[in-house]
C-alpha cells in the first residue's frame, strides 16, 4: 500500500513539474510575442556578451597571438622609422582593448542589447549575435588582426615578415592586383575608414583621423571602381567581413556596389564586385577563419532561403560546437622569425 502512495506521489510530482515547465515555457514565449527566434536572441545575448568580455581579458592577459606581434612590429617600426610614431602608436591600440576592431565589437553588442527594434527581424538580431559571438573568438580575432600587422610590416620595408599572409608581391601577381599602397589591407574595412563620394560622383576611401596619415603615405585616394576590380588580399574582405561588420555596415557596402554596377552598366559596361570572389594571398590561416567563412556562407543562404525555426536551432548547434572559447584549435601560424 505504501508503496502504491509513494509511486502516485512521484507521479503527482512528475505531472505538477512538466506542467510547470510547460507553463513556463508559455509564458517565456508570450514575453517574446510568440516569437521563438526572439527567444533564442535573449538567451543568446548573455553568451554573446561574455565571450567579447573574454576576449578582452585574453587580449589584456597576453593570451592573442597577433596582438602579442602587433606590440613587438610596432616597437621595431618606431626605431626603424621614428617619424611614423603617431600612426605606429595608432596601430598599437589593437593590440588592446582600445583598438577599432575591439571597440566595434562592444558597440554592436550594446547596439544589439538596448537597441533590438532597429534590426529589420528578430532573425537579423538573432544573427548579429552570432556573429559578433563568433568575431570574439581569440583565435579568429587574432587571424583578423593579421590586416594591421601586415600594415606594420609592409611599413617596415621588408625588415618584418608578413603574418597569415604571402609577400604583397607574390599576392599582387596572383591575383593581378594594382598596387593600392602601404595599408591597402585595410581599405574597405569600416574600423578604419569608409567611402565617401567626391563631387564627381566618384567614390573614395577615406580614412579616420590618424589613419588618414596612410593616405599622406600613398599621396594618392583609392577609388572604389579601382579597387573593387583591382583590389589585393586581406584577412577583412575575404574572410572576416560577415563578422566584422555590423548589418548597417554590409547594407552601405552592398548599396555603395550595386550603385557602381549601375553607373557602369548605363555606360555599358561591366563592374566586378569586390566580394566576387575571393583574393588569393592567405597563409597559415587557422582552421576556425576556413569553417568560419563556410558557416558565414551558410547565414547568408539560410536568411535567404527563410529556414524555419527547427533548421536554425540545428544551425546554433552546430555554431557553438565549432567556435567554442574552450576550443581553439587551429593549424600552425607562421612565427615572427620566419620569412614572407
Amino acid at each position: 500500500m505504501q508503496r502504491l502512495k509513494d509511486s502516485f506521489i512521484k507521479q503527482f510530482l512528475k505531472e505538477i513539474c512538466t506542467r510547470s515547465t510547460l507553463v513556463l515555457s508559455i509564458l517565456l514565449l508570450s514575453a517574446c510575442g510568440g516569437d521563438p527566434i526572439k527567444e533564442q536572441a535573449l538567451q543568446q545575448l548573455p553568451i554573446t556578451e561574455q565571450r567579447v568580455t573574454q576576449l578582452g581579458e585574453a587580449l589584456s592577459d597576453g593570451q592573442v597571438r597577433n596582438a602579442n606581434l602587433i606590440r613587438q612590429y610596432a616597437e621595431k617600426v618606431s626605431k626603424l622609422k621614428p617619424d611614423l610614431n603617431t600612426l605606429v602608436a595608432e596601430f598599437s591600440k589593437d593590440a588592446t582593448t582600445q583598438g577599432p576592431m575591439y571597440r566595434a565589437l562592444l558597440d554592436r553588442v550594446n547596439t544589439a542589447k538596448n537597441q533590438p527594434q532597429i534590426f529589420a527581424s528578430s532573425q537579423a538580431l538573432y544573427d548579429e549575435l552570432l556573429n559578433i559571438y563568433q568575431a570574439a573568438d581569440p583565435v579568429l580575432y587574432s587571424d583578423a588582426l593579421s590586416d594591421p600587422l601586415n600594415v606594420l610590416a609592409d611599413m617596415s620595408d621588408g625588415q618584418l615578415p608578413r603574418v597569415n599572409s604571402l609577400s604583397k608581391s607574390q599576392s599582387q601577381q596572383a591575383n593581378n592586383a594594382q598596387d593600392f599602397g602601404t595599408g591597402e589591407q585595410l581599405i574597405g574595412n569600416p574600423s578604419y575608414g569608409n567611402w565617401q563620394t567626391a563631387s564627381n560622383g566618384m567614390s573614395f576611401w577615406a580614412w579616420y583621423g590618424v589613419y588618414s596619415l596612410m593616405g599622406n603615405m600613398l599621396g594618392r585616394p583609392a577609388y572604389y571602381n579601382d579597387w573593387g576590380r583591382s583590389r589585393n588580399y586581406s584577412y577583412y574582405n575575404d574572410y572576416g567581413r560577415t563578422r566584422y561588420s555590423s548589418p548597417n555596415q554590409l547594407k552601405k557596402q552592398t548599396q555603395l556596389d550595386q550603385r557602381t554596377k549601375k553607373s557602369f552598366a548605363s555606360r555599358g559596361q561591366k563592374f566586378s564586385s569586390p566580394y566576387s570572389k575571393n583574393r588569393t594571398g592567405s597563409s597559415s590561416l587557422s582552421s576556425k577563419s576556413k569553417t568560419a567563412q563556410s558557416s558565414a556562407n551558410r547565414f547568408r543562404s539560410n536568411t535567404a532561403k527563410k529556414s524555419n525555426y527547427a533548421s536554425k536551432s540545428k544551425t546554433q548547434s552546430k555554431f557553438k560546437k565549432s567556435s567554442s572559447f574552450r576550443n581553439s584549435n587551429t593549424n600552425t601560424s607562421r612565427s615572427f622569425r620566419r620569412g614572407k
